[in-house]
């Protein structure tokens, strides 16, 4: 689909990780009993502010968006339609979070789509045909329930239905995601009333849980040889 993939720095800072993407001052994720926080300045901006753990891979996004608002500066300064932004952020991210669903370092894997006419039915058609390509079942049935992130609006929490088994008929929250908020792309250093786009962010680790009916996040992190080998090549053939 034309996506690049774009990695970035673990260790964010809070400019990045929060004020960039829409998150005030008092959310509740920039609490010390959300997020790990760790000595010394900002980077560049907002010199002062802890760094911290990245909470997400949604920096990356922004810092990716502006370098390529930098790369085609002459085009947009000419009045002229830069090339667009399409873009996977896929790597570790922490969080102050312990249980058999969650682990204080996990992966994330995001997608960032901005254009001049990108819409919430390019959203729900790329995130279908990524599960529908990942499970291996072109059934698969997703919904897009209305939510609200600080990033994105509108946002949408999306659901993958069990097909069958005991769980048959139900859903199970996968993914988040939503058209990028206008603050957001204009900190992206784009012009929100020119350029539109959905972004989406989804847990690695989840989605192999679900793919390989794993029931405890933490045997990944376990280095028990037993569990991992059971992921080998051969073994997934």
């Amino acid at each position: 689909m034309g996506f690049d993939v774009a990695q970035g720095p673990e260790i964010e800072s809070d400019w990045f990780n929060f004020t960039a993407l829409n998150t005030p001052e008092d959310h509740p994720a920039r609490s010390m009993h959300d997020t790990f926080y760790v000595e010394g300045g900002g980077q560049s901006v907002n010199e002062g502010a802890p760094n911290l753990l990245r909470t997400h891979t949604s920096p990356v996004q922004v810092r990716h968006a502006l370098q390529h608002v930098k790369q085609h500066r002459a085009l947009i300064e000419a009045g002229q339609s830069m090339p667009e932004i399409r873009v996977i952020c896929p790597g570790r991210t922490y969080r102050v979070d312990s249980d058999a669903t969650h682990s204080p370092m996990f992966h994330q894997c995001e997608g960032l789509w901005i254009g001049e006419n990108v819409s919430f039915k390019d959203l729900k058609y790329v995130f279908t045909d990524l599960c529908r390509t990942f499970f291996e079942r072109d059934d698969l049935v997703l919904r897009f329930r209305p939510s609200f992130f600080p990033f994105t609006e509108p946002s949408a929490e999306i659901d993958i239905q069990f097909q069958s088994g005991p769980l048959a008929g139900r859903w199970l929250e996968v993914a988040g995601s939503g058209q990028v908020h206008p603050n957001v792309v204009r900190n992206m250093g784009v012009d929100p009333e020119k350029y539109i786009g959905f972004a989406f962010g989804m847990g690695l680790d989840r989605f192999t849980m679900l793919r390989y009916s794993v029931n405890d996040l933490r045997l990944f992190f376990d280095g028990d040889i037993r569990f991992l080998s059971q992921f080998n090549d051969e073994n997934i053939r």
